[in-house]
């Protein structure tokens, strides 16, 4: 029996995913035949080149599943959820490289504590440059006091189950109690789903969530452009999320001015001595799209 599998959804995603394999194959800790690879395609360009390289670089054993529609991202990822056969799995993005060995403590974890249901690791844009988004607030915290609070506890290294979540890029959870709560949420396309997740689990099983800042990974999004388009999608996806717990659409849009007020004036200080002024530009541009939400 596996140990693990590991889910990967790819959507014209060859620039990223040898490496990421790559990166799994030298910090693997345990041995590779104890892993199950499934590498799920949504329906990109050349994915039977892909697949192939993917073999020659794996194995004859890694599982390739080609989409017939790209669903979306966790779609994708419960087509491999519903494929694996190991008791834990490990979501990953393809833009993840693990950088510490990554297998070992995180399974020795679920197996000793029958009661564990996720577990997080530090998250990196380089091997030396730290994300703050190793786990966040959720959004239905005050805008104000989850910017201040984000940036203060990933510093700390101080995770609090009850009102914070690991970043969806890579963490594991336990296939069983994923599976109880229904997986992803298929409505949501892609971005945000990591808040919906871990609100579902906390409500089924309570708050056995595992941070171990010690396990690295990279995730190779810091030379992403300020996109005002791309930020407005987890706003969308906030609003339904909340609402489907009762917290009000009002509330939601207020903690995301309130968040983005606070990284507005940030930025304007930082503008002020020499910085570049684009992510100023998209942050108020941010401001006008949250305050006219509800007139589109």
């Amino acid at each position: 029996m596996k140990q693990v599998s590991i889910i990967i959804v790819t959507y014209n995603s060859e620039k990223d995913i040898y490496d990421c394999i790559d990166s799994i194959k030298r910090f693997s800790d345990i041995p590779l035949h104890d892993i199950e690879l499934i590498i799920v395609d949504n329906n990109s360009d050349n994915t039977d080149v892909m697949f192939e390289n993917l073999r020659r670089q794996w194995g004859n054993d890694i599982i390739t599943i080609k989409n017939s529609k790209n669903g979306g991202y966790g779609q994708g990822n419960n087509l491999g959820i519903k494929r694996s056969t190991a008791p834990v799995i490990l979501v990953m993005n393809p833009d993840v490289r693990l950088a510490s060995p990554f297998f070992a403590r995180p399974l020795s974890t679920f197996a000793k504590d029958k009661d564990v249901i996720m577990y997080g690791m530090k998250q990196m844009y380089t091997e030396t440059l730290e994300s703050k988004s190793s786990f966040c607030c959720t959004y239905m915290m005050n805008g104000y006091m989850r910017t201040f609070l984000e940036g203060l506890f990933n510093r700390l290294e101080w995770y609090r189950p009850e009102f914070q979540y690991f970043s969806g890029s890579c963490f594991y959870v336990r296939k069983c109690m994923f599976e109880e709560v229904g997986l992803f949420d298929e409505t949501i396309f892609m971005y945000g789903e990591e808040d919906d997740i871990h609100y579902r689990l906390m409500q089924r099983f309570g708050t056995r969530f595992v941070y171990d800042k010690d396990i690295r990974y990279l995730h190779l999004t810091s030379g992403r452009k300020p996109d005002a388009d791309y930020e407005m999608k987890f706003v969308e996806v906030a609003v339904i999320q909340n609402e489907k717990k009762g917290y009000p659409r009002k509330k939601t849009l207020r903690n995301f001015r309130q968040i983005y007020q606070m990284l507005y004036w940030r930025e304007v200080l930082r503008t002020s001595f020499g910085k570049d002024k684009e992510r100023l530009v998209m942050l108020k541009d941010m401001l006008y799209r949250i305050k006219n939400y509800d007139n589109n």
